[in-house]
């Protein structure tokens, strides 16, 4: 007894598949399913590692926030007392200290312009 629509080589547990055409997509179907796997265990790793990466960063830039406020800090206050030192009488102090800080960068200037 012949069945409509398969071929004679045909098993007829298969649904219409040959063994061997049925075990070719398999098998391409195995390779590509592992390929799947390792590329979605190298992501699943890749943004484990970004993760960790950016809670160091933020880590760092809370550091460096807080070095920066306690930096604004200190200079707020360096500036109040050369504010003071500027509204008393030893205005002509610090006009001394500018020139001879001034002087002194001329000085290291020439000394390196002319190495």
């Amino acid at each position: 007894m012949r069945r409509a629509g398969l071929g004679e080589g045909a098993a007829t547990g298969n649904y219409g598949y040959t063994n061997s055409g049925y075990s070719v997509h398999e098998e391409e179907n195995e390779r590509l399913t592992e390929s799947l796997r390792t590329k979605v265990s190298a992501i699943k790793s890749l943004s484990i590692e970004i993760g960790t990466e950016v809670k160091n960063q933020n880590k760092m830039l809370s550091d460096m926030d807080s070095d920066f406020d306690s930096t604004g800090g200190f200079l707020d206050a360096t500036i109040g007392r050369l504010k003071t030192l500027s509204r008393g009488s030893q205005t002509k102090l610090l006009c001394y200290m500018m020139l001879f800080a001034l002087f002194v960068f001329f000085v290291i200037y020439w000394i390196i312009k002319l190495r």
